[in-house]
């Protein structure tokens, strides 16, 4: 019996337990988010993509989606809003597959699976970018997700592959951490302090 698996696994769980309480509990999270709110405004100056992917923030998590509203909005100035598009993800509980929907402020929702808001009969698009939650990051673009292996699943069909970027505050970093053979690291990696990957 592999009880090495087991045990990282357990390992796994019990960090990320740790770091979703510290999330919740940091004193200076409005302003770590005000600062990442910033920094991902500056990072997307310039950016090629009309279509983007992100997520509906939980357990403390970083809110993307007031900095792509922007985004969004800086669009019409320069024509391009009808052509720019924020997506959310829907996850199909039981094909265990995540396709993104239209999201816009206002949209109509609806509880996923697992509680969380997706957006409601809105079109199915297909992100070019795409911000990813990090419960925690390492050093050469890895992220420590939720265990549910999603993401990954999802990336692997897309074709092309979008350009993925994690989202995190700086103290989710994790300077020892080791990924496993099925980690896929990250593009880029965004936190309060600006770009942390590539370095």
């Amino acid at each position: 019996m592999d009880t090495t698996g087991n045990n990282k696994k357990l390992e796994k769980k019990a960090l990320r337990e740790q770091l979703i309480h510290q999330r919740l509990n940091l004193p200076d999270r409005l302003q770590r988010a005000d600062l990442l709110q910033r920094v991902m405004r500056i990072w997307l100056v310039g950016r090629p993509d009309t279509v983007i992917g992100a997520y509906w923030p939980i357990k403390g998590e970083f809110d993307p989606l007031p900095a792509l509203h922007r985004w969004k909005e800086d669009g019409e100035l320069i024509e391009q809003s009808r052509l720019r598009k924020i997506g959310l993800p829907v996850v199909d509980k039981v094909h265990k597959t995540m396709t993104f929907h239209a999201w816009y402020p206002g949209c109509p929702m609806e509880e996923d699976a697992y509680g969380i808001p997706k957006p409601k009969d809105t079109e199915v698009i297909v992100p070019t970018l795409l911000f990813v939650a990090c419960v925690g990051y390492a050093p050469g673009g890895y992220r420590l997700g939720y265990g549910g292996g999603f993401y990954d699943r999802m990336l692997a069909t897309l074709q092309p592959r979008p350009v993925t970027v994690g989202l995190g505050f700086a103290p989710a970093f994790l300077p020892d951490f080791e990924p496993e053979a099925h980690d896929m690291p990250l593009d880029a990696i965004l936190n309060d302090n600006g770009v942390v990957w590539p370095v």
